[in-house]
């Protein structure tokens, strides 16, 4: 039989769509240049960054592309004259090790048991340093537990003190609405492969030219308006903006029947392992993604007998999920060490099928018995 691939936080398998628009863009010309080629290239660009724009309710001019969150987090986490940094203790590696903050102009922010952050911690840090203008990076949603983030309110309070709100959406867009109207944010910045276009592209948008940082962080040719030099990946900016019209149409639907697939696993995971933890489960999630631990074992362990099995999931982020220290995320949620090392990560997305969960609770139920007798941790 197929494998099942449940791994869609990692990354979407390339939308059909997506793939056709790819291709057919494969030999365009450069962006840049004036003859006949060049504009079609150019077309092909702008309508990506026209279709960007609308969907996070913005202007196309303040829309720059990069080549994914690491590049687009790296330029918006740029020091700025009086400026601070704060940081939600569950954000992504690119946002915790990509910004060019010294460390003494950085402060975290702490997350609830359930991974939400913390708003009164979020008001004590901004009381912290009166008179500095505070940047917050926050997610619109955690890419380990699916848990959303209350941005707009944690906008309302960094607003009100002077300050910027960077939102790391990569998770979020094309699953619940995430543009500067919902989220309060200045800068959000999302990640083509996330929902199903190409790998290597995304995309960072501002509110405001107020809220753009100062100069190029890769400076060249001049492309991107100054922002960001280099060539356009103009094949895979098509498929970015074939992918997004996919998922923009389906999202309220996808939503619904995601939800209800994810809440079948999770009842299934529960009848079967009575003793699993679920992560984050009584904050509000993402449809797609559930995480829990199986106390006990190792994650490292069950993400192996899985993949034996035909299923492809994970132990956290993909950037971390290789190697064998706990997850900083669940650490900060106060998650024990030993359970933390024990979590799993089922994502699902536009290719997910109801057959596909209920041939995963079998594959999960003789994976749990034979690993019941080998608990280590």
């Amino acid at each position: 039989m197929s494998r099942i691939y449940f791994d869609y936080n990692a990354t979407a398998p390339l939308r059909p769509a997506a793939r056709t628009a790819l291709s057919a863009a494969l030999d365009a010309g450069n962006a840049s240049s004036v003859h006949a080629e060049g504009r079609a290239a150019r077309a092909l660009v702008e309508g990506a960054r026209t279709a960007i724009a609308r969907a996070l309710r913005t202007r196309p001019d303040l829309v720059i592309f990069v080549s994914g969150a690491t590049e687009a987090a790296a330029t918006a986490l740029r020091p700025r004259e009086g400026g601070r940094l704060l940081v939600g203790a569950g954000e992504h590696p690119c946002v915790q090790a990509g910004h060019s903050f010294a460390a003494e102009h950085v402060a975290p922010v702490r997350i609830d048991p359930q991974g939400r952050l913390d708003l009164d911690d979020l008001n004590a840090r901004l009381a912290d340093a009166p008179g500095a203008r505070p940047i917050l990076a926050l997610q619109a949603v955690n890419n380990e537990t699916g848990v959303i983030q209350p941005v707009a309110v944690a906008a309302e309070r960094v607003h009100a003190a002077g300050g910027l709100v960077v939102c790391d959406a990569v998770q979020a867009f094309g699953r619940i609405p995430c543009g500067f109207a919902e989220t309060g944010a200045d800068a959000i910045f999302l990640s083509s492969h996330k929902l199903g276009g190409p790998k290597g592209v995304g995309a960072l948008a501002f509110r405001s030219r107020d809220a753009m940082p100062e100069g190029a962080l890769i400076r060249g040719g001049g492309q991107e308006r100054g922002l960001r030099g280099g060539t356009e990946n103009v094949a895979a900016l098509a498929g970015f903006a074939a992918a997004l019209a996919e998922a923009e149409t389906q999202r309220e639907s996808e939503a619904a029947r995601l939800a209800e697939m994810r809440d079948f696993l999770q009842a299934g995971v529960l009848e079967i392992a009575p003793e699993a933890a679920i992560l984050g489960g009584e904050a509000a999630r993402v449809a797609n993604s559930l995480a829990f631990a199986l106390p006990g074992l190792a994650a490292e362990t069950l993400v192996a007998a899985f993949d034996v099995e035909g299923v492809a999931l994970s132990s956290g982020s993909a950037c971390s999920s290789g190697k064998v220290a706990s997850s900083h995320v669940l650490a900060a949620m106060g998650v024990p060490p030993d359970l933390a090392r024990a979590a799993l990560r089922v994502s699902l997305g536009w290719n997910s099928s109801s057959e596909e969960g209920v041939r995963f609770l079998e594959i999960f139920a003789r994976v749990h018995e034979r690993m019941r007798g080998r608990r280590r941790i």
